[in-house]
Order: structure tokens, then sequence, then C-alpha cells
């Protein structure tokens, strides 16, 4: 909100505005959000005597029946939008599906709609009502990994348009978010391999300690959806925790001086430079996560060219992405898409690539210079390295299904024991130690000896 503040001075041929504008938001971590003994979501909403929500078809199915019985424990009547699922919905009719919506429930100037779900969700809400009135408030409780600690901290909010991610958008800060990692108890296991490489992303730029604890306990944190999951460990709840609180913490810190980006060059940009484009080229779109890890794992080579990482950085930094299931190639991720994305981004970022690089483990270095030949050249090295990984380089369920699209909605209760039936597997199989085993087996400690690194030196160039 504004503090109205502003100075407006007459100049020669005309005048000079100088307005300040201060952004209050603020985050609350709270388990199981939606207990009749949390009142703190519905206290939001005591002055309005009345909620309008907006989740996907998915989260209503689930989560619906719990929601509206929450909210008339207080007397709050409860109206639900459910927009339709996956990333091919995140577009301008889900949006403008919204927008009507918000006319039919008759929302007041300053009356907060609420928005639940996952990032893509927050994301097609928030923009609908960045665009009602220019400026509608809203509240975020995320229910994904993505949701909880990508989305639910930038302010940022969009639909794609065309072949591109997020084309469309807006800056627009909720007035309050709820933190509750409980969701992630029912979260497809695929989903929680989606949300933890944004985890890595973060951590391997600018938070080393927290990276150190992802890769001690990387197949326990997903195989117990980051503690959440029936019988989990008190220890390894506490360490995801951990880590989900630093890489909020972190990214708050990196966010909040730059949240309308006026500032291009951005630590948590990195594996979103060609990704954008390159999520959406497969016939069946990539997962998120698996797209980024693709562009993070191409990148941290980049810098392993460089010399901006060590040989031994770059393998473990690669092993954790293969470890955790997330892709670090792709077929499709060749010379073509490369070059068109390189254009692409370098509009995005007003002429120069600037791209986040780990360089070393923990920190960032920008890269600006470079050619498309010697980008292409590095694509080559780097896809004779993810020969020698499991999969050669592919990932885990890397591609949306329909725990993403909603093919599957009406089948709830199967869905359900599934999940928990995995959960049950994934836990029994991390206490055991035969998943990390497992995975790591034909690992070739990254890549064989016969693989040069390349290295050539510690410059800002592409050579």
């Amino acid at each position: 909100m504004s503090d109205l503040s502003a100075t407006v001075t007459e100049i020669q041929g005309g005048f000079s505005v100088a307005g300040y504008e201060k952004i209050n938001y603020d985050f609350q971590f709270l388990d199981n959000v939606f207990h009749p003994t949390k009142h703190q979501l519905a206290d939001c909403y005591k002055k309005w005597g009345r909620v309008l929500a907006v989740m996907d078809e998915n989260m209503e199915s689930q989560y619906g029946d719990e929601m509206r019985a929450y909210f008339d424990n207080y007397q709050l009547p409860l109206t639900v939008h459910a927009m339709p699922v996956g990333e091919k919905a995140k577009n301008i009719t889900s949006l403008l599906g919204i927008v009507d919506a918000m006319n039919s429930f008759g929302i007041i100037r300053k009356e907060p709609v609420l928005v639940v779900g996952g990032g893509l969700v927050t994301d097609v809400a928030g923009f609908a009502t960045a665009c009602y009135r220019r400026n509608t408030n809203f509240i975020r409780v995320p229910t994904t990994v993505i949701g909880l600690i990508d989305a639910s901290v930038s302010i940022k909010v969009a639909v794609n348009y065309g072949n591109y991610k997020n084309r469309l958008g807006a800056y627009h800060a909720p007035i309050h978010t709820f933190l509750d990692f409980n969701f992630l108890k029912t979260l497809p296991t695929a989903q929680v391999r989606n949300g933890f490489a944004e985890i890595i992303k973060i951590t391997s730029c600018a938070d080393l300690e927290t990276f150190k604890l992802l890769d001690a306990h990387c197949e326990e944190i997903i195989a117990t959806r980051f503690g959440r999951a029936e019988g989990s460990s008190a220890e390894i709840k506490r360490i995801s925790d951990k880590i989900c609180k630093e890489a909020i913490h972190v990214m708050l810190k990196l966010e909040s001086p730059n949240l309308h980006e006026i500032g291009l060059d951005r630590i948590i940009a990195y594996g979103h430079t060609w990704s954008p484009l390159h999520e959406l080229v497969p016939e069946t779109p990539l997962r998120h996560g698996h797209a980024i890890s693709i562009d993070m794992a191409y990148t941290a080579t980049i810098g392993l060219e460089m010399g901006l990482i060590s040989k031994e950085e770059h393998s473990r930094l690669l092993q954790l992405f293969s470890r955790a299931g997330l892709s670090i190639d792709h077929l499709d991720f060749n010379e073509d898409v490369l070059e068109k994305a390189t254009a692409a981004i370098l509009r995005t970022r007003d002429g120069q690539l600037r791209l986040a690089t780990p360089g070393p483990l923990g920190r960032c270095t920008f890269v600006n210079d470079y050619t498309n030949e010697n980008l292409k050249r590095i694509l080559g090295v780097h896809k004779s390295i993810t020969q020698n990984y499991p999969r050669k380089g592919e990932g885990i369920e890397a591609y949306v299904d329909a725990s993403d699209t909603g093919d599957a909605k009406d089948n709830k209760k199967e869905i359900e024991q599934d999940i928990k039936e995995h959960a049950k597997q994934d836990l029994k199989q991390a206490n055991s130690g035969s998943l990390k085993s497992e995975l790591a087996n034909g690992l070739a400690n990254g890549y064989v000896n016969s693989v040069t690194n390349g290295v050539n030196g510690h410059s800002n160039r592409v050579h």
C-alpha cells in the first residue's frame, strides 16, 4: 500500500513528480491452517463477513470440504472459484474466469481474495487481482514446494502467452502469506521433486551451508515429503524445516531490495535463462523443476568451462540433481532451442545475458560475454558429461501428468491412497538406505575421466 507521499516540482517546460510507495507484506509459518482452532486466517476476513477463494479443481476436490467447515466454524460464508489445472491453464482465459468470479461476488475495493494452491494458481490469481480495479488485495496459502519456497517469496504474478512462460504479468504483493508445510504430506513424490529444484537453485548460488544439508539428506527429504509424511522422524522434520526456512529467508533477502526487478542481475534467475522456452517445447511439457534443473546443470558446465567452479563442485552439483531424480539434460534441449531461448532472454534482460552461475559453489557470478558458437560448443560438452550419469541425464517423472492437469481428479480417494502407499514405500527405502545406494549406482563419480573439463580460467567470457 502507498504511504501517499510525493513531491511535485516545477521544471523548465513542465513538472517533475517523485513519489514513494512503501510495500508491506508478511509471512506466517502456521501448520494446519484450516484446523478450526487456528483462527489466524479467519481473523483476516471477519471485517468482511465472507470469503471468496480461488483454487484449482484438484485443490477444491481435496480441500474444499475442509475449508468450508473451517470458515463455517467462524460464520464466514465461503464462495469458491475453481480454475482448470495445469500449465496449459496458465492463460488469459483462466485469468478472465477469475475476474468474472470477482464480478459475480461483488468484491469490495480492499477486500482480499483468498488464493490457495501451487505457484501456478497463485501466479494466475495474483495477476487477476492486480488487474481488477488495477489493484485488489489477496491473501496467499501456497500448497506445493514451489509455491511455498519460490512463488510465495516473489511479488511477481503472471500468465503464459504464446510459447513463453510468464510473458504477461505484474508486480503485485499479497497482504499476507500463510506457510503451511503440512500440505506436503499429500503431495505426489513427483511434485516434491519438482520443488526440490528451486531449493537447489537458491542454495547453490547463495547459501552453501543449506546446500550441504540438502546434499546430505536429499533422498530422505524427498521420500518423507520434507519430514511431513506419516512415520517421518523428528530429526528429518527439523532438518527439512531448517532448510525451507533458510531458503525462504535467503530468497527474501535477495528479492526484497529489488521487488520490481529494476536491477536485472538477479541471483534467483539461476536456471531461468533457457528454461522459459524449453519447458514448453516438448509435446507434453516438462515440469518446471526439471526444466530449470536442465538449465542449471548446463549453466554449471559453462561455469566449469570458465573456471568459475571446480570439477569437484560441478560433479557434486550434478550428482545432487541426479540423486533427486531431476533432469540434467533432455533431447529437445538442442542447439536450435538454445539459440532461440538466448535471443528471447536477451530481450527480457535488456540486451545482456546476465547469466547467474555458481562461482564458486554457494556464491554467484554473472556472465555476460558469450557467442552462440561457444554456447553450442559447451552444450556438446555438457551432453557428453551427462551420458555418464544415471538415465543418461534424464529425470524421473519429468513430464506433467494427471497430478498437474487434473485428468484424474474424479479418482480422489484412489489418488490419496496411492500417495500414502508411495510415501510409506519411499520412507521405508530412505530409512534402509537402499534408495540412496540405488540412485548412486552407476554414477561413475559424476563423469568418466576421459571427458575433459575444458577449464579456461576465471574470465567473464564464454570462450
